[in-house]
């Protein structure tokens, strides 16, 4: 398969821009006038391009990125890979496949070639129903051609990283389903799978008609956690790292063993690579996981670096290579509700130090300075996420991005030569990436769907919660909003419970309010930007501190005259379709509400979802802790008291919050005579992903509300 339309040529960079013309991407001189807008649509969540997957090349002149799109024709979605240049003046598009699915592009640090992973056109049809087991690592090369297939691990490849020298990648795979030892073998500690040569590996070998309909193997299962969304059950197939040579083509195996590594980085002398790592006792009953460094070299034995009894990871190496800059979890016990912090340790090891120590914040992603001498990382805060610098031995944080009077969300970014690349989100604006120096836009892909859009306005919203906490939510105003006038309003509530509703584009909370309803995101207690207490409140006491919160933020709207007490919505997914059930149980004061993989009969979710650890961690297993789980059952067990009709929704092969949970608690109010409706989407799992059912799951959702909200002459 041909994953280019036309090649690509990059060196000399001057000349190939000249070839490639055609391929630049520009912004439309002819965007929607102000009386062309219309309100966001659910088709026009479809037209939304998820930017993402940035990398800058060794001389900062240049990112790459991912860019993914929906066809609702085809009904499936994909993603390309594009590179900008650093002054904001030329984009151009890489790869043309509509089936490429091209992701995680990385520069060589020799700025000769372009490695990615893809999916797509590896010849194996034996995978062709598991993607992940297809994907691999392809190679462009700057100086002109097409894309060609580099690696062919059978477990695919999940993830890379160049070596400094140009001449190996760093891999993670899994190990394959057909190569999976045995329950007899689980203990032996040898490798699953065996690394052979390229031209050894029967990759693309044919099968025999009785070997192709052949009855499936049972599966055996041995493990403490034995499921696990999008993956299934969970038999002995880890993720491993590989050191891979380019010129030969071979993998060898650096960590055998029954445990996931991941995360590998490359120190800069190409001696060393680093990676995080599970290995203590049952790596299925803790989140310890700590930072290794292994030589690389084939045979030699991983050195554990870190000890901290939570989790570390995303290790990487200091332009010196003498110190690795890492996360580090927060308390075990609350592993669910605390942040994680920078931390930085010798490479020979020793004590780390704390550079965040007393940023009571959830940190993410540390990026060494070009010099070495600071990092920089990602933090939560109240409703946004920032983008700050700090010494390297701890001191004072220095905000980089966003800007104050213009709040957002960083989702990634990249140090380098020239700067540092942002990609962010904010309230109408989808994903784009920005320089972070100057704020100046380095993509525009979403440019023309924000210009043709009557966007709701978006701004903060606080209220107090009847014990005196101060409750921070987003608070979006439909289009054409009249003060003085009282709105139907829907509170959609978030997922997690650890995570925060921001300054951020939200699709289904700008559909819900360019329908005419006040919409408001409430950060209830279990949320983060607001430190460990706020998001510890709710430890084993769920359902009780978040609705209360959630109440205070609808009563304070009610009472500024903005909501109509008569007329109040609830919705969300997964932990937001939790708050939904405990919401509709604790009183009537909603007319309707939408749940979404939520559950309710918190003794169902035992060893039926994947959350086990947190169960027994958390609540303690239910032949120990019976009245705990009965008593966060209540809107299962006390169904009765719901008047609220309510629409559930789920993916049929959720293996996160499973659908006979929603079952239940759709059973529940059809027998108590409660409207109610079930709504199961064939073959996807805790994220809805299919295009048409992403537009199918909104126009269901405001044809429910649109019943019991809004009068009948305005449905």
């Amino acid at each position: 398969m041909n994953l280019y339309s036309k090649p690509v040529s990059c060196v000399p960079l001057q000349s190939a821009l000249l070839i490639l013309v055609a391929s630049i991407v520009t912004t439309s001189a002819s965007f929607a006038a102000d009386n062309d807008r219309h309100p966001f649509r659910p088709a026009d969540v479809l037209r939304v391009k998820d930017v993402g997957d940035i990398t800058l090349s060794p001389d900062g002149d240049w990112l790459a990125y991912s860019v993914g799109a929906d066809d609702l024709e085809k009904d499936k979605s994909n993603s390309n890979l594009y590179m900008v240049s650093w002054d904001g003046a030329t984009t151009i598009q890489l790869t043309y496949g509509e089936d490429s699915g091209a992701s995680h592009p990385r520069f060589s640090p020799d700025n000769k070639y372009l490695a990615f992973i893809t999916a797509r056109g590896t010849g194996d049809e034996d995978k062709a129903d598991d993607p992940d087991e297809q994907s691999q690592v392809w190679l462009l090369n700057r100086a002109g051609g097409e894309a060609s297939q580099l690696t062919r691990l059978p477990g695919g490849v999940s993830d890379f990283a160049w070596s400094p020298d140009s001449s190996r990648l760093v891999l993670v795979a899994k190990d394959p389903k057909h190569e999976v030892a045995d329950a007899d073998d689980a203990d032996t500690g040898d490798a699953v799978i065996a690394v052979e040569p390229e031209e050894t590996r029967s990759v693309e070998k044919t099968k025999s008609d009785d070997e192709k309909n052949k009855t499936k193997p049972p599966i055996v299962i041995d493990r403490y956690q034995f499921k696990k969304d999008i993956e299934g059950y969970l038999v002995n197939r880890y993720e491993r790292i590989y050191l891979f040579d380019i010129a030969s083509k071979r993998a060898s195996l650096l960590t055998p063993g029954h445990f996931d590594s991941t995360e590998p980085a490359f120190s800069p002398d190409g001696k060393l690579i680093a990676f995080s790592s599970r290995r203590n006792g049952d790596p299925d009953r803790h989140g310890d996981s700590n930072i290794y460094v292994v030589e690389a070299t084939e045979g030699a034995t991983a050195r554990q670096l870190t000890d901290w009894p939570g989790a570390d990871s995303a290790p990487t190496f200091s332009p010196d290579g003498r110190q690795i800059a890492y996360l580090q979890g927060g308390d075990p016990k609350f592993a669910y509700y605390d942040a994680s912090q920078i931390a930085v340790i010798a490479t020979n090891g020793g004590e780390p130090v704390l550079p965040t120590e007393n940023l009571d914040r959830v940190s993410s992603a540390p990026r060494w300075s070009v010099d070495g001498k600071s990092l920089y990382f990602a933090y939560d805060n109240d409703r946004v996420r920032n983008l700050s610098e700090v010494s390297a031995k701890g001191g004072k944080l220095k905000k980089i991005f966003p800007r104050d009077d213009t709040p957002g969300v960083v989702r990634s970014f990249e140090s380098g030569a020239n700067g540092v690349a942002v990609l962010a989100s904010f309230a109408t604006r989808p994903n784009e990436i920005y320089r972070a120096g100057d704020g100046k836009a380095l993509s525009n892909h979403n440019a023309e769907l924000v210009a043709e859009i009557e966007w709701a306005t978006v701004e903060g919203f606080d209220a107090v919660s009847k014990d005196g906490t101060r409750v921070g939510a987003i608070l979006l105003k439909p289009p054409g909003f009249q003060e003085g006038h009282a709105y139907p309003t829907i509170a959609y509530v978030h997922g997690g419970p650890y995570g925060q509703n921001g300054f951020t584009f939200d699709r289904i909370s700008q559909a819900l309010a360019a329908a005419g309803y006040l919409v408001v995101n409430p950060n209830y207690r279990g949320s983060s930007g607001r430190g460990a207490e706020f998001s510890r409140a709710i430890y084993a006491d769920w359902g009780n501190l978040e609705i209360q919160d959630i109440h205070a933020v609808m009563d304070a709207l009610v009472d500024k005259g903005l909501a109509d007490p008569k007329r109040l919505g609830i919705g969300g997914w997964s932990y937001g379709g939790i708050n939904t059930n405990y919401a509709i149980a604790s009183d009537t004061r909603f007319a309707a509400a939408v749940s979404g993989a939520s559950i309710s009969n918190i003794l169902a979710g035992y060893g039926t979802d994947q959350y086990i650890w947190q169960y027994d961690n958390e609540l303690g297993p239910p032949w120990e802790s019976l009245d705990t789980y009965l008593k966060i059952s209540y809107p299962f067990l006390h169904a009765d008291r719901i008047k609220t009709p309510t629409l559930f929704m789920c993916g049929e092969s959720d293996f996160n919050v499973p659908l006979l949970n929603s079952e239940q608690m759709y059973q529940a109010l059809r027998s108590l005579n409660v409207p109610t409706e079930l709504v199961i989407y064939p073959g996807q799992f805790h994220g809805i992903t299919v295009p048409s059912y992403v537009e199918d799951r909104i126009e269901r959702m405001l044809a429910w509300y649109d019943l019991y909200l809004k009068p009948l002459d305005q449905t």
